[in-house]
């Protein structure tokens, strides 16, 4: 039964040989030719061939297409201020993932990010992969001073502490001279990474799972190699014919030059070129069972091992426009559309023949009847002899672009569908809009960029994310102490090394013009909304501090091309709005004034008594509405009454007297109708 040991140093240099020589066969047996031939079409080249005399022009389809993709894509990834931004895990994460956030832009833009991702978005589109190396280097710079008037004591302090070049006496015996002071500085670098010098394993599918992945610089010098601490006699032994020959094909693979026969290095040995490899792949070096990641330094063609140390991270990021599901190589823009440029060569080539042929026809000559030297003179208005009239006909050639250009725009259609570079991505022709709402543009601009706003999606998600992800962490790896960074307008210590690794990261990409119409909107809402939260409840209202408002008024000027918000609005931070409270407050305690945020809360107290009295008020007012209303009812309803009594008293003293006439009548009985009447209004008991 193996068990594992630890491994000898001849025994990682043939692993990581032979991993590496594997990777770089497959690389130039199975994806350098598709590489080339994309590089030619680009550059305006086809592989059709051409007869002599005729159009050898070119349908750049494929150069037309790259170059009118690029500006959206750069727009997409450079307007944003924050391309990517982390995302905190827990609240105790809010601050430091702001923080990692605008440390990693300063560090993008510092190393001249926008021409590192603008050669990686080319690289994408021309040669399947653009790759993007971030690395950690550290760097010795050198100052040189002069320095004069010194005494003897202090001429033995400097030369302790520095290393003094020049010296010298004046007539004073003081001394003068130049000093050098060196001061050791480490930054991280972002370069782009040519896809050549790329190399992965066949089986890989992508950067983080590949088994060896690695960057071979044919560029570097022996006495490069050699200021990085190593030997010159070991790196020496590295450089020669064999390596000029190979970086002669890199060249020539790059460029389509040769520049064989160039010896700019003759007679210095420390300015010859070798080639370095670079490859980072998992090993039990130590033999505990585990496989760690490790960094290999190899020289030469036969990669004999200089170096190796634990690493990190695979340094590297990976851009692609059009990836393939489980493998790691994807389709570049260009092939693509190869094929369609060749009809477009083949259908442009004809139909410019064709017009040639058409504008200068041949001649039909009849045989003895004319004169032939007349006839070979081209000359315009050359006078032509001939014999007998009909002897000279010109030969007609019928003129096909009507069938040609139709077919012409098909193609352009297709290529328009597959890359998603149309007229309406680029921008509306003016008869479009016509007749047309601005739901209708929206909707044909959106629909016409969905191919665009993919591969801008696919070069977000595999190589933006992990280039800021590698960012944050070689900063929090090596930041060695607080440093001052500028945050929402003003100076504030950070210190990478508590940040999170594990905060999520998030891709602004601002496809499109939509986007940032609604977020402004959004925005502006949302401004309302906490101005009117601020002025009911106060800054002590738990929900929107100033600092929200001012970060709120601050990206919606960003949205409007205003980056230096700070011209405009002062800088605002929890820290500063706290000290703002507690100085108002120390004012007016000292004025026998009442705090302010007290007197607020009275002044809000007194506000709910105020609607309160109002509310009893308008209740009492209601409820004496209401007795008024029942009083008048009971007084109508006792006037009926009085009058419904009175009508029956009437009707009574009617058919009283009428039954007293009866009465007296039959007979002659006489009643006393007043007797009967006071009886009739006596109260009742």
């Amino acid at each position: 039964m193996l068990k594992p040991t630890k491994m000898k140093r001849d025994d990682i240099e043939g692993i990581v040989s032979d991993a590496i020589e594997d990777a770089v066969s497959f690389i130039e047996s199975e994806i350098s030719d598709d590489r080339l031939k994309a590089q030619r079409y680009f550059d305006g080249k086809v592989d059709l061939g051409h007869e002599e005399g005729r159009s050898r022009v070119v349908a750049t389809k494929c150069r037309d297409t790259v170059r009118a993709l690029k500006p959206s894509l750069m727009r997409v990834f450079m307007k944003s201020d924050k391309p990517v931004e982390f995302v905190p895990i827990g609240p105790e994460d809010v601050k430091a993932a702001e923080q990692a956030t605008t440390f990693a832009q300063y560090v993008f833009n510092k190393s001249n990010g926008y021409a590192v991702v603008a050669d990686a978005i080319h690289d994408a589109c021309v040669k399947k992969t653009g790759i993007v190396k971030v690395y950690y280097e550290d760097k010795t710079e050198a100052d040189i001073e002069d320095f004069s008037g010194l005494s003897e004591d202090q001429f033995a302090i400097a030369a302790a502490e520095y290393d003094i070049i020049e010296v010298g006496q004046d007539e004073m015996g003081l001394y003068f001279g130049k000093a050098s002071t060196e001061q050791s500085k480490g930054d991280v670098c972002i370069e782009s990474v040519a896809p050549e010098d790329f190399f992965v394993n066949r089986e890989a599918k992508d950067i983080d799972t590949a088994y060896i992945c690695g960057h071979r610089n044919t560029d570097m010098r022996v006495g490069d190699v050699v200021a990085m601490g190593y030997s010159f006699d070991e790196v020496i032994e590295h450089a020669g014919d064999d390596q000029d020959t190979m970086q002669d094909e890199a060249d020539f693979e790059r460029t389509g030059f040769s520049t064989e026969g160039d010896d700019e290095s003759a007679g210095d040995p420390s300015m010859k070129k070798v080639m370095v490899t670079e490859a980072y792949m998992k090993m039990d070096v130590e033999g505990t069972g585990i496989a760690k990641l490790y960094s290999f330094l190899c020289l030469g063609n036969d990669y004999s091992l200089l170096d190796y140390e634990l690493a990190d991270d695979k340094p590297f990021a990976v851009f692609e426009v059009d990836p393939e599901p489980h493998t790691f190589f994807g389709r570049s823009l260009v092939e693509l559309i190869i094929q369609d440029q060749d009809a477009a060569t083949s259908m442009l080539r004809g139909l410019l023949d064709n017009v040639a042929l058409t504008n200068n026809p041949g001649l039909i000559v009849l045989d003895g009847q004319v004169n032939m030297e007349d006839v070979l003179n081209n000359e315009i208005g050359a006078i032509r002899r001939v014999k007998s009239m009909g002897a000279i006909e010109p030969f007609a050639i019928p003129f096909i672009a009507g069938t040609v250009i139709p077919a012409m725009q098909y193609f352009d259609e297709t290529i328009e569908n597959k890359t998603g570079v149309t007229r309406a991505s680029m921008g509306l022709a003016p008869d479009t809009l016509q007749n047309t709402t601005a739901a209708g543009v929206n909707a044909t601009v959106e629909a016409a960029s969905g191919q665009s706003e993919l591969i801008a999606r696919n070069l977000a998600e595999g190589g933006m994310k992990r280039l800021f992800k590698l960012i944050m962490l070689l900063s929090k790896k090596h930041a060695s102490a607080e440093t001052m960074m500028r945050l929402d307008g003003q100076f504030v210590p950070v210190d990478p090394r508590t940040w999170n690794a594990d905060m999520d990261m998030v891709v602004n990409v601002g496809l499109g013009t939509g986007g940032e119409v609604e977020r402004e909107m959004v925005l502006r809402e949302t401004l309302q909304w906490q101005m009117q939260i601020w002025q009911n409840y106060g800054p002590t209202n738990g929900l929107v501090t100033l600092t929200h408002i001012r970060n709120t008024m601050a990206d919606i000027q960003k949205l409007g091309g205003v980056q230096n918000s700070d011209r405009y609005l002062a800088p605002m931070s929890p820290e500063l709005e706290q000290m703002l409270l507690q100085q108002a407050a120390q004012a007016a305690q000292a004025q026998g004034q009442q705090d302010p945020t007290a007197a607020l809360a009275q002044a809000e107290v007194t506000k709910a008594q105020i609607e309160a009295q109002t509310r009893m008020q308008i209740e009492q007012g209601k409820l004496e509405q209401k007795g008024r209303n029942d009083m008048a009812t009971a007084q109508i309803k006792a006037q009926t009454a009085n009058m419904q009594d009175d009508f029956k008293r009437d009707e009574m003293d009617m058919k009283m007297a009428f039954e007293a006439a009866d009465l007296l009548g039959k007979y002659g009985i006489q009643l006393d109708q007043n007797q009967i009447r006071r009886l009739q209004a006596m109260p009742r008991q």
